[in-house]
C-alpha cells in the first residue's frame, strides 16, 4: 500500500513567499466604492466585497508566480530579486506554474460565488488579461507598461462596485485611474533616479527624469481636480450626496492634497516606493490616510 508524502514545509513556505502575500494590501482598493457609497456595512455588500477581495488575492498571486517563472534568469542577476523563491531555486518552475494556474482558476471560482457574478467575472478576466499581457509582452513597451500597471489598480477599485452592482461616479473613475498612474510613475521615477542605467528594468532606458516628472505633475493635477469635483458633487453618485455631512467630505480634500505633495517630494528625492510600501511603511502617508478615512467615515456613516 502506497502513501502520498506531504510536501516539505520548505516548499510550502517558498510557494507562499512567491505568492507575495504582502502585495494583497493593493486589493484593499476593492473596498473604496462600497465604502464611499455607504453600503459596505450591509451584509450582502460586505460578503460580495470579501469575495471580490479573495478572488483578486488568488489571481494576483497566480500572476506573480507566472511572472517570476518568466523573469527568473533576469532576477538572478538582480541584487535583491535573486533571493526570490523561484530565482534562487528554492521553488521548482513546474511547481510554480502549476500553482499559478490553480490560483487563477480559484480566483474565477471565488468570483462566481457572488450574487449575479457576471460583471465581477468580466473585471477579474480583464485584470488577468492585462496583467498577463504585461508579464509576457507589455513590460518592455514604454508608456504602455505604465498604463497596464495602472489598469491593474483601476480594475481592483472597480471590482468593489462590480461585485455589488454599485453605481459609481465619473469622478471616482477619474481619480482612481490617474491616481494609479501617479503611483506607478512615482515608482518608475524613483527607480530611474536611484539606479539609472544599471537598473535591471529594461524599460527605464526609454524614460528620462524630465518626462517622468511631467507625467507625475499631470497625473497629480488630474487626481486633485477630480477628487475635488467628486467631493463637491451633490448628485446620487457624488460624495456630497448626503447634504447633512458635506463639511467632512470637503475637508477630506486636505489630506488628499498633502498626500500627493509628500509623495511628490519623496519621488523628487529619489525615495519613491511601490504603492504597497507607501501604505505599509511610510508614516506620513499612513497618518494622512487615517485622517482621510476618519473624515469619510464620519460623513458617510454618521
Amino acid at each position: 500500500m502506497t502513501t502520498t508524502q506531504a510536501p516539505p514545509v520548505g516548499v510550502l513556505r517558498s510557494l507562499f513567499s512567491a505568492m507575495r502575500p504582502w502585495q494583497w494590501v493593493k486589493n484593499c482598493l476593492i473596498i473604496i466604492a462600497p465604502a464611499a457609497a455607504g453600503t459596505v456595512t450591509h451584509a450582502a455588500v460586505l460578503r460580495a466585497t470579501a469575495l471580490a477581495f479573495l478572488a483578486f488575492c488568488a489571481v494576483s498571486s497566480g500572476v506573480y508566480l507566472l511572472n517570476d517563472v518568466r523573469d527568473r534568469e533576469a532576477d538572478r542577476r538582480h541584487p535583491t530579486k535573486r533571493f526570490r523563491a523561484i530565482a534562487s531555486g528554492r521553488l521548482a518552475t513546474s511547481t510554480a506554474i502549476t500553482a499559478g494556474l490553480v490560483l487563477l482558476a480559484l480566483g474565477f471560482l471565488i468570483a462566481s460565488l457572488v450574487v449575479h457574478p457576471g460583471e465581477l467575472l468580466i473585471v477579474v478576466a480583464s485584470y488577468v488579461a492585462v496583467t498577463l499581457a504585461y508579464v509576457y509582452w507589455i513590460k518592455d513597451v514604454a508608456i504602455v507598461e505604465l498604463g497596464a500597471v495602472a489598469g491593474g489598480f483601476f480594475l481592483r477599485a472597480y471590482a468593489g462596485a462590480a461585485a455589488s452592482h454599485i453605481p459609481v461616479s465619473t469622478w471616482f473613475l477619474v481619480v482612481i485611474s490617474f491616481g494609479a498612474l501617479f503611483l506607478v510613475t512615482v515608482k518608475r521615477s524613483s527607480e530611474l533616479k536611484s539606479h539609472g542605467d544599471v537598473a535591471t528594468r529594461r524599460v527605464l532606458g526609454e524614460y528620462s527624469a524630465s518626462f517622468l516628472d511631467s507625467v507625475l505633475t499631470m497625473s497629480a493635477t488630474i487626481v486633485v481636480a477630480g477628487y475635488c469635483l467628486w467631493a463637491f458633487d451633490g448628485s446620487s453618485t457624488g460624495l456630497s450626496a448626503n447634504h447633512d455631512a458635506t463639511l467632512p467630505i470637503r475637508l477630506s480634500v486636505v489630506p488628499v492634497v498633502f498626500a500627493m505633495l509628500f509623495i511628490l517630494r519623496f519621488a523628487d528625492a529619489g525615495h519613491g516606493a511601490a504603492p504597497e510600501d507607501l501604505l505599509l511603511h511610510n508614516r506620513t502617508v499612513q497618518v494622512l490616510l487615517v485622517i482621510w478615512a476618519v473624515l469619510m467615515i464620519f460623513s458617510v456613516y454618521e
